[in-house]
């Protein structure tokens, strides 16, 4: 089996849920601390080893290339002032790994836009990342998918156990646990209602995928919306080969909401030591009033 060098990452979407602040803006490109959550995206899969990203673009996502590109007025601007540290850290940006980028013309589903990558990804195994989900955790989460790939040489998705009141929010599997924490998958079914959910096993944003995926993406026919599921592409794939799913390792922020992208601003500032101190102190006074 080749090894896993390449990941996909779909950043097509409108990111309405955050509008009107994504309407000229990309919502991977919102702030965690310091740090864009495209940034995050990224360095979970360079952690894991991957050494090329394809990015699935769409209109209006120009700001994702300037910041993995150079910015030599930048990098002019900090020289000038003498912050040579600076120029060191937003250089190691660019050179995070080599970068694709590809478009999808129209906003027709996750499985569409993995599908755009079929030329670029050829016929390797590749992880495939989506920047809504930050994953909190000393070994990133692609890691953890690609250590079960090494053993298992299948695909293999992330999931985490969500309430029940949640599985009608993700795409639920069931399956035999083989190993802590891992298990060999045998049915998907996409947003059931909680009285018609297999489990409480919930897909989040961190797959690895042979090839193959891409054959079952085509054979998929689109949904009342016109897109192409996901979910309905693995539970194909799963009828001509195993798929394992990893319960994954540490804290996983929804970053696509809200609700998630607020709580994940909040323990990511807690945990900055630059600024965590001040950041306490604030939040014991908003506590107290």
């Amino acid at each position: 089996m080749k090894k896993v060098r390449k990941a996909v990452l779909p950043v097509a979407g409108f990111g309405t849920r955050f509008l009107p602040a994504t309407k000229s803006s990309s919502k991977e490109m919102l702030p965690l601390v310091d740090k864009p959550l495209i940034h995050y995206a990224v360095k979970d899969a360079v952690d894991a080893g991957i050494e090329q990203i394809i990015f699935v673009t769409g209109r209006g996502k120009r700001a994702i290339e300037d910041y993995f590109d150079i910015s030599f007025e930048l990098e002019y601007h900090l020289k000038f002032q003498g912050k040579d540290e600076l120029i060191e850290d937003i250089r190691k940006i660019s050179d995070m790994a080599d970068f694709v980028y590809m478009r999808q013309k129209e906003p027709k589903g996750l499985g569409h836009a993995i599908l755009r990558a079929k030329d670029v990804v050829g016929d390797e195994p590749f992880a495939v990342i989506l920047a809504d989900d930050v994953i909190e955790n000393d070994e990133s989460g692609t890691k953890q998918l690609l250590d079960v790939f090494n053993r298992y040489h299948c695909s293999v998705v992330g999931l985490e156990e969500v309430p029940p009141s949640d599985v009608s929010k993700y795409g639920i599997v069931s399956g035999k646990e083989i190993e802590n924490r891992v298990f060999k998958l045998d049915n998907f079914v996409e947003k059931p209602s909680p009285d018609e959910a297999l489990s409480n096993m919930a897909i989040i944003g961190r797959y690895i995928f042979t090839s193959k995926i891409f054959d079952e993406i085509e054979k998929v026919k689109p949904g009342k919306k016109g897109e192409i599921q996901l979910t309905d592409a693995i539970l194909s794939l799963s009828k001509q080969e195993v798929v394992y799913g990893k319960i994954m390792d540490g804290k996983r922020f929804d970053c696509g909401s809200k609700d998630g992208f607020l709580k994940a601003t909040v323990e990511f500032a807690l945990n900055d030591n630059e600024i965590k101190d001040e950041f306490k102190k604030y939040l014991r006074k908003v506590v107290e009033c």
